[in-house]
């Protein structure tokens, strides 16, 4: 079996760090672990230095998740490469599993699972995400909503030839452009059961949620610029694109519905209230979204 380079990034959280390196070494029977230690500030390069087996890379000024994740892209050597927070973990023998799958695809560009969502303590909650796992040419779903779990892929180098790097620009949602670049050229795979956990944000936990606003008014430029300008939308009808951006702007206003509601039930007034102003921002016809938030756990 190929190697596969498993790679880490790392800010202050030497606590949560371990139990991601351990499950890293875990996952797959021929894996390079990549810790980038993103700036760190506290015991983490100590903490590093003395942890066997992993591929240490160390940086004095902080390039948030997506230019941590393109330096240890850079040193990275495995034929197949996948992403894991410091705060997440992989499921035992996850790794070999989804490799040998696309081992057997050729033409797949990436294979991608379920996730396990933990709370705030890291104790799994009995929700999976998703709860359905689309495969094959999954562009334009993708285009409208990211259900895939970035910790969950499994991708192969060779597509990194095609689309290249991971934008560092994106903090947030970098990821998510990834998914789009590789998909608009190759079909993808699905292992439909849990192959990491995937620690559940909160308004108050300083995580995505938290800046849910900023990341949706980032996502609809993305999506404005960038997306809507590759080749598989511009060569396509004009009932096509609209129907496109209709799908991603009501995704973004169900977001955002829901992060109103949760922002509040948490006593998080001011988020609550940068989130309604960007909902109001995306039109009156998805402002509707408000009235249909639910408990349903609400990612990009």
């Amino acid at each position: 079996m190929e190697l596969t380079s498993i790679i880490i990034t790392t800010h202050n959280r030497p606590q949560l760090l371990e139990r991601a390196v351990a499950s890293a070494f875990l996952a797959g029977t021929n894996v390079e672990v990549i810790v980038v230690d993103d700036a760190s500030t506290d015991d983490t390069a100590k903490i590093c230095r003395r942890m066997s087996g992993i591929k240490y890379v160390r940086v004095d000024r902080n390039q948030q998740v997506a230019g941590a994740r393109n330096l240890g892209l850079l040193v990275s050597i495995g034929e197949y490469i996948t992403f894991l927070d410091d705060d997440d973990v992989r499921l035992p023998g996850s790794l070999d599993r989804q490799v040998k799958l696309l081992e057997a695809d050729p033409k797949a560009g990436l294979i991608y699972g379920q996730a396990v969502l933990d709370d705030q303590s890291g104790q799994p909650t009995p929700e999976i995400y998703p709860q359905v796992c689309p495969q094959g040419d999954v562009f334009w779903k993708l285009l409208g909503r990211n259900f895939i779990p970035c910790g969950s892929v499994v991708f192969r180098r060779s597509c990194l030839d095609r689309v290249g790097l991971l934008d560092h620009c994106l903090a947030g949602l970098d990821d998510w452009d990834l998914w789009i670049r590789i998909a608009e050229l190759y079909p993808m795979l699905a292992l439909a059961e849990p192959v990491t956990h995937w620690r559940k944000s909160t308004p108050a936990s300083q995580q995505g949620t938290s800046r849910a606003a900023a990341i949706v008014s980032k996502s609809v430029r993305q999506f404005r610029q960038v997306w809507q300008k590759l080749p598989r939308v511009t060569n396509t009808s004009p009932e096509m694109k609209r129907h496109a951006w209709q799908r991603f702007s009501q995704n973004m206003g169900a977001h955002l519905s829901y992060e109103v509601l949760r922002s509040l039930r948490h006593r998080q007034p001011a988020q609550a209230t940068k989130n309604l102003f960007a909902l109001l921002r995306l039109g009156p016809l998805v402002f509707v979204q408000l009235l249909r938030a639910n408990d349903a756990h609400s990612p990009l």
